[in-house]
């Protein structure tokens, strides 16, 4: 069964960048779809970016677009996502998530997945 692990999240000042790992293990990773999703405090959880199984095909959020880009690598089980000028409200915990049978736009916008890791926590704050 696939198994995720996000790293590197942290504190950041506005208008700072970070980059998020997800590490794959247990599965073939081109067998997923693969998404980030977040969850701020007292919030929803919400769809960010998801990519397709061979990456041509990726999906924004309209609060990220411009800022953030989705990418992966099938043959090393990793897929990352480039922050850039992030905003306070960028603030939550950052979740890799993946789904077999799944198209990439509705898997975002519904949140419908199978495996989730543990998350990473971004802290966006002056």
């Amino acid at each position: 069964q696939l198994q995720l692990a996000e790293s590197g999240g942290g504190l950041v000042q506005p208008g700072g960048s970070l980059r998020l790992s997800c590490t794959a293990s247990g599965q073939a990773l081109d067998l997923y779809i693969v998404g980030w999703f977040r969850q701020a405090p007292g919030k929803e959880r919400e769809g960010v970016s998801c990519i397709s199984r061979v990456g041509g095909t990726t999906y924004y959020a309209d609060f990220v677009k411009g800022r953030f880009t989705i990418s992966r690598d099938n043959d090393q089980g990793m897929v990352w996502l480039e922050m850039n000028d992030l905003r306070p409200d960028d603030t939550a915990v950052y979740y890799c998530e993946a789904r077999q049978l799944a198209s990439t736009q509705p898997m975002c916008e519904t949140g419908a997945t199978d495996v989730r890791g543990r998350g990473t926590l971004v802290a966006v704050s002056s």
